[in-house]
């Protein structure tokens, strides 16, 4: 059966509503107990000696990594000062400023049903579309970022983006390449690792329709270094199905930085 424009239209305009969290991640999350590597004496890794340690394509069992692109490399940015660290994050970035930096994207590679079969989305019921559309978007897309630090640089940066999650707990207004739009809650998360210390959280963004969109996002720091994860799932938004900070890409991350 044919859709006409209007599904067509409906479609794209699900999709351009999420888009943004696509292009922008009290229960342990910033735990910090059982660190012995305060780093406050170090000199922070190059860019250089970043990019060594930072996962390559192939060492993600079920992920494709490769190069940020430049869309997804936009900032998030904020007139909320004590919201900025949070923002950052969900930039890909560090909460605050380092001395060097280095990123990748890691893309869940969808698994292909048995099922499946090369037909046209123009041949699709207007159900079996959207089901399609949902099932293609159903991935994690995490941006994986190193920074370094000098002194306890780290340490500072880790306690900055700590602060900020109980303080952002309502929300905060931001825009991202010119497009406005509000986080409407702020949540701590279960740390993925303890590391050096670390800290995650869910941010929830408003995206006009009244369906809220998670993002999730975690900070890990070892030594003088800060490990930054920002993962989105488009597929589980529409869906409203639960999906949190891909846990094998910080896995294999965590593991190169030991």
């Amino acid at each position: 059966m044919k859709r006409s424009s209007g599904v067509r239209l409906c479609a794209a305009a699900t999709v351009g509503a999420l888009s943004f969290a696509l292009v922008t991640g009290c229960s342990g999350g910033g735990s910090d107990e059982g660190s012995k590597d305060s780093g406050t004496a170090a000199k922070a890794p190059s860019a250089a000696e970043l990019k060594k340690l930072i996962v390559a394509d192939g060492e993600v069992p079920g992920y494709k990594v490769a190069a940020v692109p430049a869309t997804r490399a936009k900032p998030i940015t904020t007139d909320s000062t004590r919201c900025l660290p949070l923002a950052r994050v969900m930039s890909g970035l560090p909460p605050a400023g380092a001395a060097a930096q280095t990123d990748r994207l890691a893309t869940e590679n969808r698994p292909k049903s048995p099922s499946d079969k090369a037909t046209s989305l123009d041949d699709l019921a207007d159900g079996k579309f959207e089901e399609a559309i949902h099932k293609s978007l159903d991935r994690d897309v995490t941006t994986i970022t190193l920074a370094s630090y000098d002194g306890d640089g780290a340490g500072k940066a880790l306690a900055s983006l700590r602060t900020a999650v109980p303080a952002c707990a309502s929300g905060f207004p931001a825009a991202q390449a010119g497009t406005k739009v509000r986080f409407t809650k702020v949540a701590e998360e279960r740390a993925v690792t303890t590391g050096g210390g670390s800290v995650a959280f869910s941010a929830t963004m408003d995206t006009g329709d009244g369906d809220p969109a998670p993002v999730h996002a975690a900070v890990v720091r070892t030594g003088n270094s800060l490990a930054v994860y920002f993962t989105t799932n488009l597929g589980a938004m529409m869906d409203k199905k639960a999906y949190v900070v891909s846990p094998e890409v910080v896995k294999a991350q965590q593991a190169k930085l030991k």
